[in-house]
């Protein structure tokens, strides 16, 4: 509850904004100019809200004002004050916005790097809502002065020194907007210099659309850079604008410059990052394309333009066949919205395969931060399936680790006689590498895919054939393939087998599903497959984590009847069936199966079992 003094109420931070602004101003960010590129986005933010506003409000402030930023500086007293005519702020806005954290996963990341002993690179604050808090690093009292655009509205005053506590107090102001002023800390009172601030302004805000003034002199001058010629624009412009609408440090991985007329007009610059956010399709904060309706903004995440699967995608959009007084809502029920959704997405896709085709480096390095989004799209996306599918790049076991394998590649080197495109799943590289599932096709130089990325596991299943070509998981049982005769290794007979089998069986009983002859095995007693319609062992393993009540399907236990162990239990069976040795050799094999796997249950069991066989082994 705010405590009441006269006039001013104080309110005290929570815990977790406590802890943000100590993060931010003491541990964290090695940029502390930064401060000065979020109050200039903020302020064009609050501008661009009220210009959107009176295409179809004037009932408002001084609505005939030119919209602008303004700065003023005092070099001997060190004060600094921003100053915009945009929306502005009510007391709601003020407590709401500016007094909460933005979000439990931006305080989560932070203490994090902190823990690490990492610093974060000053370009990246704005990505997490939490610009404004940046003025703390170079103040050590902040004023905010603010009155929203309605007539009639109050103004109010927020005033803090970012540790504890902020006051709100009702004050006169006649004007709508928003001024941010403070006295400068000693090691920063190089902003209030004119030279310092022009620099800070013509590296980072050089892009924004409104004036920012200093006295009667304009620094802001670029502007709208997505209706200029492409042959007029620099790489540098365009890496510095991409920048300043993305907050991002890195450059981008590449661009797209559209100018489109016929069934839709706009013009579009849109960007590929060269690095995935932080949280992947978890950041409720990450915003896409900005859109614009004959140079006038209209929304800052205009979710309509793209599909989910292309929302890592950063730029601008700007078309002459929507109003000017197009509402937020229409937008997304608008036919001129998904024409040019249709355009953009088939020339994202487009720049892709040409990176694929010619660039091979590049749509690698694309693939390793964004290829889980374009995973996402093949059961989203329909029209563009075979393109998406095309895209996709997956490890094998003819590809060196973090390295990829398109399937047209992989279909390009299949032997003659090879009818289908083989994969295994697993949670990495390292263990899938090992499966003893994988020894025939290693041994007869097979491809086969690995998947052990979580996504893989959900759409190659759904893929089915490519180029006429099943794909199969080499975990089935209905696997058709051919024994090696030609190993020097001599299979047990028929006689044996049978009876040792029915052994098998008996010990098992419905811990399995069958227990048969293995064609697969090479160097290993005995593998655990599934049926033909059954789940993978990885997409089991996510059913179990999302239903702790999911049971798994019964496996086929394979016997290798070239190996000496399986041979050694068919000597012992032939003495007796009921030797303790053969039996718990059996359930040892079994359990060993399922510890591959990850489904080992009773580890301690295993264990047990294990160290008697071993003490009467050693007798």
């Amino acid at each position: 509850m705010p405590q009441k003094k006269s006039n001013i109420h104080e309110y005290e931070y929570k815990a977790e904004m406590k802890q943000l602004l100590h993060l931010i101003i003491h541990s964290l960010y090695t940029h502390p100019e930064v401060f000065l590129r979020e109050l200039v986005s903020n302020a064009s933010d609050a501008l661009n809200k009220i210009r959107f506003r009176l295409l179809t409000d004037s009932n408002v402030i001084d609505p005939g004002e030119e919209l602008k930023i303004t700065l003023t500086l005092d070099e001997k007293k060190h004060l600094f004050t921003i100053e915009d005519n945009g929306i502005g702020m009510t007391e709601r806005d003020l407590n709401e916005e500016i007094g909460t954290v933005a979000s439990s996963s931006t305080l989560e990341y932070l203490e994090k790097l902190k823990v690490e002993g990492k610093t974060m690179e000053g370009d990246l604050i704005g990505q997490f809502g939490v610009g404004f808090y940046s003025v703390f690093m170079v103040a050590n009292e902040v004023t905010v002065e603010t009155r929203y655009a309605d007539e009639g509205s109050k103004a109010y005053r927020w005033k803090s020194d970012g540790k504890g506590t902020y006051t709100i107090e009702e004050i006169d102001r006649e004007a709508r907007g928003t001024k941010i002023s403070f006295k400068l800390k000693k090691e920063y009172h190089d902003f209030a210099e004119e030279w310092r601030v022009k620099n800070v302004i013509d590296k980072y805000s050089t892009f924004v659309e409104f004036p920012i003034m200093i006295g009667k002199e304009r620094l802001s001058r670029i502007g709208a850079i997505w209706q200029q010629p492409k042959e007029k624009i620099s790489t540098d412009q365009l890496t510095e604008f991409y920048k300043y609408i993305a907050n991002d440090s890195n450059p981008p991985l590449g661009h797209l410059h559209l100018s489109m007329e016929g069934k839709v007009n706009f013009k579009a610059l849109i960007f590929i990052p060269s690095k995935a956010p932080l949280y992947f399709m978890r950041d409720k904060e990450e915003k896409t394309l900005n859109l614009y309706a004959e140079k006038i903004f209209i929304q800052d995440d205009a979710k309509e333009l793209l599909p989910e699967y292309l929302r890592f995608v950063k730029g601008v959009v700007d078309t002459e066949d929507l109003p000017l007084n197009v509402s937020r809502e229409l937008t997304q029920s608008s036919p001129v919205m998904q024409k040019i959704n249709q355009v953009i997405v088939g020339k994202i896709l487009g720049l892709l395969q040409e990176w694929a085709k010619k660039d091979r480096g590049k749509y690698d390095r694309f693939y390793k931060e964004f290829g889980q989004y374009l995973k996402i799209g093949l059961n989203i996306d329909f029209t563009n399936r075979d393109k998406l599918i095309d895209l996709f790049r997956f490890e094998s076991t003819k590809s060196e680790p973090g390295e990829f394998v398109s399937l047209k590649q992989y279909v390009d080197r299949m032997g003659t006689d090879q009818k289908e495109i083989y994969y295994l799943t697993g949670d990495e590289r390292s263990s899938v590498i090992k499966n003893p599932n994988l020894e025939y096709f290693k041994k007869n130089a097979i491809e086969v895919l690995l998947l052990s990325d979580p996504y893989d596991v959900m759409i190659v299943p759904s893929i089915h054939e490519y180029d006429k070509k099943a794909l199969k998981s080499i975990e089935k049982a209905d696997l058709e393939i051919h024994g090696d005769q030609e190993d020097g290794e001599e299979v047990l007979n028929k006689d044996l087998a049978e009876p040792l089998i029915k052994v098998f069986k008996e010990t098992l009983g419905d811990k399995v599903k069958d227990v048969i002859e293995s064609k697969r095995l090479v160097n290993s007693a005995c593998t655990l497959v599934t049926g033909k319609d059954a789940m993978d062992a990885q997409m089991e393993r996510m059913m179990k984590m999302m239903d702790e009540n999911y049971t798994s399907q019964k496996k086929i236990l394979e016997i290798n009847t070239k190996h000496p162990l399986i041979k050694n239990l068919a000597r012992i069976n032939l003495g007796d069936s009921k030797d303790s040795i053969l039996r718990n050799s059996i359930l040892q094999m079994f359990e060993g199966a399922l510890l591959i796997r990850g489904d080992l249950e009773a580890p301690t069991d295993f264990i047990e079992r294990m160290t008697e066989l071993m003490t009467k082994a050693t007798k």
